[in-house]
């Protein structure tokens, strides 16, 4: 439940198909758990959050708060609930998060894992949904998923992973408290093992995307994987407060612990979460080994096995990020330095107190990430961010590298690094703009051993690319006329499970079949599946029906001799608006939407919060400005030393050129962005006073001369203002702060006159609250319209599923009131 501070008196925020044998076993997952009795502390907290905390702030500065039900007024209280109706139809879409495909006797088998957002117990709830496979043998290659009648909850699963085979499941279950984490192997039909592994061992699994990593051996008996490793011992004393020594044989008649040494974390979203380490569990035993030999000065992730051929000695490969002095965040910084380890996993024979020793692969390289080997065995596969690392940008154009593997299983004392895609600095138009991946496929190999399949950004889209490593040979799998969004799943032998969508079409399964040309060149054939994996409401269905989207060019303005080749091209903002003609000529209001970063992108795909904004009425123009990723690294360059001067630009030329082109009405525009994206909106409304009718900013960098001491990434501060990594230090000088404040949009403060919501969250470790919370005042202290909403227990991305359907119920309240809707 957020707390809202507001300048007003008062105000209110207001499947079908079979399960095929292989899988029955899933049926059991749901209804293991699913049983509660009838008053539960969850119900308790949800009739909690059908409530309100409306504060206000007097003219003294203090608060006064009382708890009223949604809605002051009869017309405010029908408009929540009237929107809040139709928000929650689009908020219920499910995600399509992985997908796994199996070939066996009885033919091939789907396992999709989604995830929909539970409103009431305010978590995201995991199911999956399973589905056979047919594969017509026509002219046609049709294909049709026969999807079981059911999805089934993965009640309480913090992660699922199916073995190679398929035969087994995996299910991790973490614990909320200092209880044990439970380990379920599942086999064709039945709950086969079930494993506690306690505190003592080590705390919860890390299944964050970044550290995770679970991973299968080749011949299913061992799981290796990331855990925190235990709790450090910590000082106790009596109750005296005399110290106890470790194995004192006193009589305990009362004791408490002490704080002991502070340990520092990896920043926003890791605040208390202990030192990633790695772990082996053998699915039959259930003994757990902590492996030996890794320093605590590296934080392990991403593990995999190495192959097992030959009866050679069988490693563990993983990523590992250097920690030795202070621990800069970590989420979405691809500009940390790490590197592609690799240590001899114990075999039965082994003394099992032995360290073997760790071995660094990627010594000559400042990144490598995300390790695959390739199906023969032979080399390794990795990502690297090595250009984000060696400029300071914490996210840009990646590369891929290999290196060879020896099939004695004895490693070389140094490696040769191969490139096999390089940074691209300024790509041709039409051309591929690079690599931005982030991560690959567990198994990203075709069955010819050697073509890769992957995802990427391309400008504006998410595309597959397939890679033949022999040839060199990099082209498109995804449709090439399409501007929808692709992302692999899975493969099938050649043959590609996707998912695409875009701002208007919500995201559906497709499936590429491999077909030759006369000259043998590949390419794929796309068709949809026999019936939609989920179906939308009539509300939701009806909506999207009327809207239509295309990507706008837009022209760079006042380029500069000193800029490169690359940031003098055109950049790109996707319009959203309706189909339908208006009979008055006039333009829907238009929202323009900012992405965070600023070295992110935001791409043609489906998003719920926004497709319901253009669902009630609004254009939108979501703008891709010089600095995102997808366009090549000398356009993402061309912004660091440059915030709140370029990027503005960037958008208001986006905005006039909308304008120009008759696509929006210039009275009636507003704009919403987060992080970097709410820097610019606070910007734009103290830049640009008179352009926008409203404004909502969540969790957005308003004053980076005082963040810079409190975020958990101060390198960010000064590479953006600076543009360089040499002017990082951890004491700013006056000339520092100076500089910081200039560029900030608390230097425009006086010329703000643009009502403006924010949506703040207090447990932010990235852009903390005070800097929020400073702004509001500052506008307030003014007298600018403003209202903040504050959530308690939100990081950063606000993501939460009650923060994010209150945060949009409010923008859609707080622009409809602003452009008359």
């Amino acid at each position: 439940m957020a707390r809202i501070y507001t300048h007003s008196a008062l105000t209110c925020s207001a499947n079908l198909g079979f399960f095929s044998s292989s899988h029955l076993h899933l049926r059991r997952l749901i209804f293991t758990r699913s049983l509660a009795p009838p008053y539960t502390k969850t119900q308790s907290s949800c009739k909690a959050w059908t409530r309100r905390t409306v504060v206000t702030m007097d003219s003294s500065g203090t608060d006064s708060a009382k708890e009223l039900h949604v809605g002051l007024d009869s017309t405010t209280e029908e408009e929540y609930a009237t929107q809040s109706k139709l928000l929650q139809e689009f908020m219920s879409i499910p995600t399509i998060d992985k997908a796994w495909i199996f070939n066996s006797d009885s033919g091939t088998q789907a396992m999709v894992a989604m995830s929909q957002p539970n409103l009431l117990a305010n978590k995201r709830r995991k199911f999956m949904l399973s589905a056979h496979i047919s594969k017509e043998e026509s002219s046609n290659q049709s294909v049709n998923f026969h999807w079981a009648p059911f999805p089934v909850e993965m009640t309480g699963a913090s992660a699922f992973v199916p073995s190679p085979s398929g035969l087994k499941l995996l299910v991790i279950r973490n614990p909320e408290n200092e209880s044990p984490t439970k380990f379920e192997i599942w086999s064709l039909s039945q709950l086969d093992k079930e494993f506690y592994i306690p505190q003592k061992v080590h705390g919860s699994v890390y299944v964050d995307g970044w550290f995770e990593g679970i991973s299968w051996n080749s011949d299913e008996t061992r799981v290796a994987y990331v855990a925190e490793e235990p709790s450090r011992p910590k000082p106790t004393f009596d109750h005296l407060g005399y110290y106890k020594k470790e194995n004192s044989l006193d009589k305990d008649i009362g004791s408490w612990k002490g704080q002991g040494d502070w340990e520092d974390e990896w920043g926003e979203a890791y605040a208390g979460k202990k030192q990633p380490a790695l772990f082996v569990i053998d699915v039959d035993s259930g003994e757990v080994e902590h492996i030996k030999g890794v320093p605590r000065s590296i934080s392990v992730g991403q593990v995999v096995w190495s192959p097992n051929s030959n009866g050679s000695a069988q490693y563990l490969v993983f990523a590992g990020w250097l920690g030795d002095k202070r621990k800069l965040g970590l989420k979405h910084c691809y500009n940390r330095p790490c590197a592609i380890y690799a240590i001899r996993c114990t075999e039965p024979k082994d003394d099992a107190n032995e360290a073997f020793p760790i071995h660094n692969l990627t010594k000559s390289i400042s990144s490598g990430f995300s390790p695959r080997f390739s199906k023969d065995g032979k080399f390794l596969l990795f990502l690297s961010a090595k250009a984000a690392v060696d400029s300071g940008a914490h996210c840009s154009t990646e590369s891929l590298h290999k290196i060879s593997w020896p099939s004695g299983g004895k490693l070389p004392e140094s490696t040769n690094i191969v490139d096999v895609i390089e940074v691209m600095n300024c790509p041709e138009d039409g051309c591929f703009p690079g690599l931005y991946v982030t991560g690959l496929l567990s198994d990203p190999w075709l069955s010819d051993g050697h073509t890769l399949i992957l995802s990427s950004y391309w400008r504006s889209c998410r595309v597959i690319l397939s890679l033949n490593l022999i040839s060199g040979e990099l082209s498109r799998v995804s449709p090439t006329d399409s501007d929808y969004s692709w992302s692999v799943l899975a493969l099938d032998g050649d043959n590609v499970v996707a998912v695409s969508s875009s701002p208007v079409s919500v995201p559906e399964i497709k499936y590429g079949k491999k077909v030759l040309d006369p000259s043998g060149k590949p390419s794929w054939h796309w068709s949809n599946t026999q019936k939609p994996i989920f179906k939308c409401s009539e509300k939701v269905t009806s909506g999207l029906s009327s809207l239509q989207f295309k990507i706008l060019n837009i022209p760079v303005s006042n380029v500069s001799e000193c800029l490169t080749e690359g940031a003098k091209r055109p950049f790109e903002a996707i319009y959203v608006s309706s189909s339908k003609t208006k009979e008055n000529g006039k333009c829907d209001p238009l929202v323009v939407v900012l992405h965070g970063g600023p070295h992110t992108v935001a791409p043609c795909s489906f998003s719920k919060q926004l497709a319901y904004l253009s669902s009630i009425g609004y254009s939108l123009l979501i703008v891709n400005y010089r600095g995102s990723l997808g366009f090549g690294e000398d356009a993402l360059q061309s912004l660091p030393g440059k915030i709140g001067s370029q990027d503005v630009n960037d958008v208001l030329s986006a905005v006039d050129h909308a304008v120009e082109m008759g696509l929006a009405d210039p009275c009636r525009v507003t704009v919403l962005g987060g992080s970097h994206g709410g820097f610019l909106t606070t910007h734009l409304i103290g830049q640009a006073p008179d352009k926008f009718v409203a404004a909502a900013a969540r969790n957005p960098v308003c004053n980076i001369a005082s963040m810079v001491g409190i975020t958990d990434i101060p390198d960010w501060c000064f590479f953006e203002a600076y543009g360089d990594q040499t002017h990082y230090t951890e004491a700013p000088s006056p000339e520092d702060m100076s500089l910081f404040h200039q560029i900030s949009p608390i230097s425009h403060i006086s010329k703000v006159k643009t009502p403006t919501l924010f949506l703040l969250g207090t447990m932010d470790l990235r852009v903390p609250i005070s800097n929020g919370f400073q702004y509001v005042r500052a506008l307030k202290e003014k007298g600018v319209e403003v209202k903040a909403l504050v959530f308690p227990s939100d990081n950063h991305p606000l993501d939460r599923p009650q923060t994010d359907y209150e945060s949009f119920l409010n923008i859609a309240i707080w622009f409809n009131k602003y452009c008359k809707l």
